[in-house]
């Protein structure tokens, strides 16, 4: 079911166009991540979607009574209420039904009673509501939900007013899900999240009874959560039915093939210009010349793919090697103040090795590069660099910039004596150009400023980078040439990030941070996954869920007789999904047959095919879901 469509959607700020001719539709069950580069839109787009902001032209229908939660910072809160009472209040009405079916239990249990049947079928009907809504299990959900977002049981009864910026938009996000919206808009979910918390929230959303519009430049994230994708830049969108991956990849071949079509045609142009010019004056071949001419004339002229957006490109060169020994931290201990949160830190860093590192939000990641640097002492044990190593700083806070010179100055003075067209190509290659680099540091946005700090960076030569979180403010784009100029660096890198796809193209080794030191894992994020056991958040939740249906299954008298059948209904399930992922390898094993691969007209028919069973699919493992959960309550 179609719940919103928009048409040929453009905005305009005053003469400047932001975008045009942006068109897509929204299901019942849709998963979409809106991408692009920054600057282009996305979040003005959702904010039109919501109608917090006009839009110049196009057409919006919306689907009579559907609700649309987007989040804006601490939105909705009440910083009076205490944190769980603010999250009962989304389900007040959940409460003032509670009231009516007991008034109508008293009514029931009264053996005089008038109109008996028609108030136990009015009873049955609020009673079927009421399940429906979660109404005996939406504590469980309160529960669980804050717990994701990081809120342990023992601050449930704080004053919302004691949280601090970054608490209190977790706690909005949490309140918004709560909410249970037709249509969910979330402007960078991941931001300000730790890996653990992250992780539980794609869980969560995956299980989402509605629609989702993501935009995100977290794309681990997005491959886990979409199932569509919506490109965006300046005269146009482009739907991709797949995730984030399944759009690189389309968007590679799409981009060749619009390369070759453009070069076909200035190929035609240019034979048909040069034929115009040898023939105009020739009075036996003019006619033919004046009507190459207007047909020339009349050409629609494809633009050069991408011309219309500039992108990022640089790399980091060292001016020496160090030696083999790069940095080593012993028996560590970090913190503020002699109050320890994390000990013991051990660290043995090699040349030409890429460290990730992780850890909960407040254990003390950033504290730690810090005393590696000297900034902040170690309360115990020590570090050392090793022979010739020159260190590289990226700030998160991007604490490194002055905020009273412009762009250009802001380089120029550290190397005075470079011509300034070296500086200004320099800048250049981070998407500074013309008048941008007179623009002043404190009027830059924080995608800016991540850019101007990196230019700083690949400036210097040294052979060692410490980076804290490098890819926050980046968009997808930035953040691809990033990790390819990391991947390319022939020096050694340490970095703190909670951005998955980072971890897992770049790292060597995984460094995990916890209050009990440090663990090391000799792999990327997904071994690190593998190595570690801890049952994923989500799993708990469910558990927290199904436990308050415990007591309306136990009190059936058919209990065996349900538990039977919703056996029966869980295999026949499985044995749907699995006919559907035999139908779908062979879908994808006729793809990329050498007579379908040439045919656009057949891989198009396979390929709507392939939708629609992965659509299927998707709604038969839902139903497999439920089915399995409730059947895990009888058996446990």
């Amino acid at each position: 079911m179609i719940l919103l469509q928009a048409q040929n959607i453009t905005k305009n700020f005053g003469t400047k166009r932001l975008f045009e001719n942006v068109s897509f539709e929204v299901q019942d069950n849709s998963r979409i991540g809106l991408v692009g580069r920054n600057g282009v839109g996305k979040s003005t787009l959702l904010k039109i979607i919501s109608d917090q902001e006009s839009y110049t032209s196009g057409n919006i229908a919306l689907k009579k009574d559907t609700n649309i939660g987007y989040l804006a910072q601490d939105s909705g809160l009440n910083s009076e209420n205490k944190i769980f009472d603010e999250m009962e209040k989304v389900f007040d009405y959940l409460k003032v039904q509670e009231k009516k079916m007991r008034a109508l239990e008293e009514k029931l249990a009264n053996p005089n009673v008038q109109d008996y049947d028609d108030i136990l079928k009015q009873y049955d009907q609020l009673q079927n509501t009421f399940r429906s809504e979660n109404g005996y299990g939406y504590q469980s959900e309160i529960r669980s939900v804050l717990k994701g977002f990081g809120f342990d049981e023992d601050v449930w009864q704080d004053q919302i007013s004691t949280l601090s910026g970054g608490e209190r938009s977790r706690l909005a996000m949490a309140k918004m899900l709560l909410e249970h919206h037709d249509i969910l808009l979330l402007d960078e979910p991941t931001n300000h999240l730790d890996i653990n918390t992250v992780e539980w929230l794609e869980g969560y959303l995956k299980n989402y009874r509605g629609a989702l519009v993501i935009v995100s430049h977290d794309q681990y994230f997005l491959d886990k959560v979409v199932t569509e994708i919506v490109e965006i830049n300046h005269h146009s969108s482009t739907h991709y039915s797949g995730n984030y991956t399944f759009y690189l990849q389309e968007k590679k071949k799409n981009q060749e093939v619009a390369w070759k079509h453009y070069e076909e045609q200035q190929a035609e142009i240019k034979k048909t210009e040069e034929y115009i010019q040898k023939n105009i004056v020739r009075a036996s071949t003019t006619k033919m010349a004046q009507s190459r001419r207007k047909k020339l004339e009349h050409m629609d002229v494809l633009d050069r793919p991408d011309s219309d957006q500039g992108s990022v490109h640089f790399n980091f060169q060292i001016d020496k090697e160090s030696g083999n020994d790069v940095l080593n931290v012993s028996d560590a201990a970090i913190g503020y103040d002699d109050q320890i949160m994390s000990e013991p830190i051990n660290l043995d860093v090699k040349k030409g090795e890429r460290v990730g590192i992780i850890g909960p939000n407040g254990i003390g990641k950033s504290t730690f590069l810090k005393s590696i640097l000297g900034q902040i002492p170690f309360i115990k044990g020590q570090s050392r660099f090793g022979a010739n190593v020159q260190v590289g700083y990226y700030d998160q806070n991007l604490n490194n910039l002055d905020p009273k010179k412009d762009v250009l100055h802001e380089i120029w003075d550290l190397y005075p004596r470079l011509d300034e067209q070296v500086i200004r190509n320099m800048l250049g290659a981070f998407l500074f150009s013309g008048d941008d680099v007179l623009k002043p540091v404190v009027g830059l946005s924080g995608g800016e400023k991540a850019r101007l700090t990196l230019t700083k960076l690949a400036m210097e030569h040294d052979n060692f980078l410490v980076m804290d979180e490098p890819t926050n403010h980046l968009d997808i784009d930035s953040k691809e040439v990033l990790e390819d100029a990391l991947k390319s660096f022939e020096g050694t890198v340490l970095f703190v990030s909670h951005d998955r796809y980072l971890l897992n193209t770049l790292a060597d080794r995984i460094v995990d941070i916890g209050s009990h030191g440090s663990k090391i894992y000799l792999g990327d994020y997904d071994y690190y996954l593998e190595k570690t056991t801890d049952k994923p958040v989500e799993e708990v939740a469910q558990k927290n869920v199904v436990s308050e249906k415990k007591v309306e299954y136990q009190q059936s008298k058919e209990q065996q007789k349900q538990e039977r059948k919703l056996r029966r209904e869980v295999e026949s399930l499985e044995k749907q999904i699995s006919d559907l992922e035999d139908k779908n390898s062979a879908i994808q094993k006729e793809m990329t047959k050498e007579e379908n691969l040439t045919s656009y007209s057949k891989l198009a028919d396979l390929q709507k095919e392939l939708d629609e069973n992965k659509q299927q699919q998707d709604k038969i493992e839902e139903q497999w879901t439920e089915k399995s959960i409730e059947l895990e309550d009888f058996t446990d």
